[in-house]
């Protein structure tokens, strides 16, 4: 065999091998768990550890069973002609709350897990006293431009991030797409974005009620991160919040499934110029069926600015 057909039968052989490698197979692309869908996150579980739980982080079954009970009969409608049923509802009555009737599935004694006590750490002093002077200005306001972001029906707390449970309107429908997660918020149609194309955080000039969200996955986990917070997030329609955080605040939250129609939801908080330390806290959300309905709330009602000047005017006018 000559070198010349030594060398063609080399490049034909090569040239055989194309074929092959381009039909080689890819990597499997990595996969996650899902959280499309609707999860509700009412619980019988406070937010704090009451007093008398203290040192008790988790409930025995038994226990949990005692508890669901006396949250189902305090939050029961009264019966027909009692004491209870006499006193008016103020806003809603039972009949349009969702306390929420079990306690989150890994049988905690509160949503708050760290500090060890299961309560929120003090306010520093700074925080406490803007605090104290929101409140004060509150019980002055006059035009519905001073109160709070959730009295003008523009956010509610519970669109988070944290995302704690409140007493109704407690769904969230999650829509995944290749970039983003999408969680469309039942109480006042509020809708969080966040970002899973690798961006980084936006600006610190950019800031947001809900913050600036960047998630990844973490194994079978989503953490998402999220910081360039204003300072009026609108938690329970306080400046600043009924908890005090401002635009330092840094929230790191992890999304897991427990199992196929059960969510577990943990998060981190720290903000050092409103809490003396950091805290964290996590509770389980349960997979709903139906829909989510429109939250109309009351935009829109310019009665609201006649009813605060008239009930300030009715006070000038009791002061000596």
């Amino acid at each position: 065999m000559t070198r010349r057909r030594l060398f063609l039968s080399a490049c034909v052989g090569a040239l055989g091998l194309v074929p092959l490698l381009a039909a080689a197979p890819s990597a499997a692309p990595e996969t996650h768990p899902s959280f499309d869908g609707i999860w509700n996150s009412a619980t019988a579980t406070p937010l704090e550890r009451p007093a008398a739980l203290r040192d008790k982080p988790f409930f025995t079954r038994a226990e949990a069973d005692a508890w669901e009970q006396r949250a189902a009969d305090a939050n029961a409608e009264p019966a027909p002609g009692s004491a209870a049923a006499t006193r008016g509802t103020g806003t809603y009555n039972t009949f349009f709350r969702e306390f929420g009737s079990q306690v989150v599935r890994t049988l905690r004694t509160s949503i708050v897990i760290d500090p060890p006590d299961g309560r929120i750490p003090p306010l520093t002093p700074a925080a406490a006293e803007r605090k104290r002077r929101r409140i004060e200005a509150m019980r002055k306001v006059e035009d519905p431009e001073g109160t709070g972001l959730q009295d003008r029906c523009l956010a509610f707390s519970t669109v988070g991030p944290p995302m704690l449970p409140y007493s109704y309107n407690s769904n969230y429908q999650f829509i995944e797409t290749k970039d983003a997660l999408v969680i469309h918020v039942e109480m006042i149609h509020d809708a969080r974005v966040i970002h899973m194309d690798g961006r980084p955080h936006a600006p610190a000039g950019v800031r947001l009620w809900m913050g600036d969200s960047i998630g990844r996955w973490q194994g079978n986990t989503l953490v998402v991160d999220t910081t360039n917070f204003n300072d009026a997030n609108g938690f329970y329609g306080d400046a600043g919040g009924n908890f005090g955080w401002d635009r330092n605040l840094h929230i790191v939250e992890r999304f897991s499934l427990l199992d196929a129609d059960t969510m577990l939801y943990q998060f981190d908080i720290d903000d050092p110029t409103a809490f003396t330390k950091p805290w964290k806290g996590e509770l389980t959300m349960s997979r709903a069926t139906g829909a989510i309905f429109e939250y109309a709330c009351h935009e829109g009602n310019y009665a609201l600015g006649n009813m605060l000047r008239g009930y300030r005017a009715d006070e000038r006018r009791a002061t000596p």
